[in-house]
């Protein structure tokens, strides 16, 4: 199975910040098995919707060309959990970008209240990592698309992001591929 952090994109301004929303449901699997007598979102899982927040912030900074994994949590703070039904905001907010990563500030707020602060450091995978994908790049751009990081979307001059070319032929790619699969299909 897999599991996604965030619903979706409320704003998105590249290489600065980032808000997604996670709604949390009792249908996720890993809710009613954490803790049986009291439903919770991990405090685990809640760090991984803010690590995906800034982790996609600072890969679409380079295009969605570099690797980009999660390097290290500097610091993170709990103040309160979130149960079935409640709507997390995520923010996320580059604090330094250099060429071998970024430190992102993240932020968790449940009713505008917040709940949970991280500092995450964020690595580009080096030439030692070449030649292994970490991610189809037609699926990853589905993604994408349903997060509506391309709709809200925007450069720092007031421009909208664009999807990246090599993304957009990869799709294309993906799709002449399924349109023979499905001719050959076809009496």
């Amino acid at each position: 199975m897999r599991w996604f952090w965030i619903d979706r994109f409320l704003e998105f301004e590249s290489g600065r910040r980032a808000v997604a929303v996670k709604n949390v449901s009792y249908a996720e699997e890993q809710i009613p098995d954490y803790a049986l007598s009291m439903p919770i979102m991990p405090g685990s899982l809640i760090l991984e919707g803010m690590a995906h927040t800034g982790g996609l912030l600072v890969a679409e900074s380079g295009g969605f060309l570099q690797r980009v994994v999660l390097a290290k949590v500097g610091k993170i703070l709990f103040h309160d959990y979130a149960t079935p039904g409640d709507q997390l905001i995520y923010t996320s907010e580059i604090q330094s970008f250099q060429a071998r990563g970024a430190l992102v500030h993240s932020t968790a707020h449940l009713d505008g209240l917040l709940m949970a602060e991280a500092d995450v450091v964020f690595a580009h995978l080096d030439e030692r990592f070449a030649g292994i994908q970490l991610y189809d790049p037609a699926e990853y751009l589905g993604i994408l698309r349903s997060y509506r990081l391309f709709e809200v979307g925007i450069r720092s001059d007031g421009r909208p992001i664009e999807v990246p070319e090599h993304m957009l032929d990869a799709e294309r790619r993906w799709l002449d591929t399924e349109r023979q699969r499905c001719a050959k299909q076809s009496p």
